[in-house]
């Protein structure tokens, strides 16, 4: 639908009309310089023609400066290894989980949560050890409580009045609650057949092939799996379908039956109403500047140590006869460095990795080639005063629209909901879009203005929220081209195999002491690749695993 067909309808669709025109709401793009990364293939041509400005030394190069980039820098540091260099394209590493602020009050640009880490990802709780979140006491692991995400936490817009959680539960008939429970049985039999991990790749450490089950649920998108299963009740389809663009940027017809039952079965599994016998659902780490939190921490010692170089274009990755060669663009000074190194980690998404690595290995290439990618924006939306509520539930943290009006949009996270003085208060309110079953998003992401957007977003929150256009004072909104790895089907099956590599046995100390095998790691004779990417989806767990393995393999 065209934006002004979309206004148009909006009184029709019940979306109500502003007190203040969507003209009047300043803004824009913000924190992603998308056309650095559309100069690219200009910037490898004119470095092939022309040696590089300077010529610089380090033991080790990690390329991109991610969450997996990151965590290879922290990798490096604990085992002692201080001589490398991180470089990333923006001006602040990050990746998909990095910070702003609108009107001086913290915001996050992308990833705003992290369940609390299962024993699993052992990487991931030693670090929320070290930054102080979690501490052993009388012999079992406690977290900040400061940090879990206040209650309540989430609650959904439907039928003209706010209810309590996502799932959909009051005023449904009995077949809606039937499948519920039907639901959850199968998910809970699919996790004992075969257990599903997270991160993946420590549950095909030392296996050849992954499990049957996984095979077969790889094999199928989800909503044929849904389909044969005979789950087929509105409410049910919704959520699902809201769970996978959530996570995944695209929706159950893209998504494979083994990423919609992963969502569950990795971590919570699933809760039917009523069901007592369902386990507790894990806590929720949450800041006002989302996962920004955490990639700021990790940056900290790489600015004081002087590791860290950003408004760096990585334009060419070449293994030699002694070593490594890194060729960057300096967007600041226009200039091209040559970085000479024993090792490079190569902590960029498949895509980019493909066009820079000289020579790729045939792995690299089958990657770029089978894994897509979904389009996604986060509107920041700073308001001067608490909005207008429906009635219903009270105001949460996570506030979704069931059957959003706007396509693809995923509700909105309240920034100052973790604020512990209670008095209303300006605040941000970080809206999300998930593009991934858009035709042409990624085109139409790129070449849209951004009052496209903003007038999109103000018409369908005024359906909850009357008085939006009075109290919204500046919408920024960030854009993501590439913004996650959809698992659409056979890319476990593809990816597992390479994961399945025989790691080298050693074990690892952490920061606790807690020593730990090396998962096995994407790589050649001097590069190391990690990216959430080779997991087949984006989430915080992944990408950090993954850096944390490539960072030691490459000590």
């Amino acid at each position: 639908m065209h934006r002004r067909q979309f206004l148009c309808a909006a009184p029709l669709l019940g979306l109500g009309a502003c007190t203040r025109t969507p003209q009047a709401l300043e803004g824009g793009f913000t924190g992603i310089a998308m056309e650095r990364g559309h100069a690219l293939r200009e910037r490898l041509a004119q470095a092939a023609a022309a040696p590089p400005d300077a010529v610089r030394r380090a033991r080790v190069v990690i390329a991109g400066g991610g969450v997996a980039g990151l965590a290879a820098a922290r990798a490096l540091r604990l085992a002692g290894v201080d001589d490398f260099v991180l470089l990333e394209l923006e001006d602040q590493p990050g990746g998909n989980s990095r910070a702003g602020s609108v009107a001086g009050l913290p915001c996050p640009l992308g990833a705003h949560y992290l369940p609390v880490p299962g024993d699993g990802a052992p990487e991931v709780q030693d670090l929320l050890e070290e930054l102080g979140l979690r501490q052993r006491v009388a012999g079992r692991w406690q977290y900040d409580e400061r940090h879990l995400c206040h209650s309540p936490q989430e609650r959904l817009y439907r039928q003209g009045q706010w209810r309590e959680g996502l799932l959909p539960a009051e005023e449904v008939p009995a077949s809606t609650l039937a499948q519920y429970r039907r639901f959850a049985q199968r998910v809970q039999a699919l996790a004992q057949t075969a257990p599903f991990t997270m991160p993946t790749l420590r549950g095909w450490m030392g296996k050849r092939a992954l499990a049957p089950v996984h095979q077969a649920l790889d094999a199928m998108v989800f909503a044929d799996w849904l389909d044969r299963e005979r789950f087929d009740d509105v409410h049910l389809r919704w959520y699902l379908d809201y769970c996978c663009r959530d996570d995944f940027g695209a929706g159950p017809a893209r998504v494979s039956a083994w990423a919609g039952i992963h969502y569950f079965a990795s971590r919570h599994g699933f809760s039917a109403p009523g069901d007592e016998s369902a386990p507790e659902r894990d806590g929720v780490l949450t800041w006002p500047e989302g996962n920004g939190w955490l990639t700021q921490r990790l940056a900290a010692p790489l600015r004081a140590g002087g590791q860290l170089r950003t408004g760096a274009s990585v334009l060419r990755i070449a293994e030699t006869r002694h070593g490594v060669e890194v060729d960057v663009y300096l967007h600041a000074s226009r200039s091209v460095e040559r970085w000479q190194a024993q090792r490079c980690v190569v902590a960029l998404p498949v895509f980019i990795a493909a066009r820079v690595v000289q020579n790729p290995p045939a792995f690299l290439q089958q990657a770029a080639q089978r894994l897509r990618w979904a389009p996604w924006l986060v509107a920041n939306i700073h308001i001067d005063a608490p909005l207008q509520d429906r009635p219903g539930a009270a105001p949460a943290w996570d506030n979704v629209l069931y059957q959003d009006a706007n396509p693809g949009g995923l509700g909105y996270v309240d920034a100052g909901h973790q604020r512990l003085d209670p008095r209303p208060a300006p605040t941000v309110l970080s809206y999300y879009q998930a593009l991934g079953d858009w035709p042409d998003g990624r085109r139409i992401l790129q070449e849209q203005p951004w009052t496209f957007w903003r007038d999109a977003i103000l018409a369908t929150l005024a359906q909850p929220h009357p008085d939006i256009g009075a109290r919204a004072t500046r919408m920024e909104i960030t854009r993501y081209g590439h913004a996650m790895s959809i698992p659409v089907p056979g890319v476990q099956a593809f990816l597992s195999q390479i994961g399945l590599q025989r790691s080298s046995g050693k074990r690892w100390q952490l920061s606790n002491g807690e020593r730990v095998a090396l998962p096995p790691t994407p790589a050649t004779a001097r590069l190391a690749f990690a990216h959430a990417d080779w997991s087949g989806y984006s989430v915080f767990e992944e990408a950090f695993t993954r850096g944390h393995a490539a960072g030691l393999a490459s000590a």
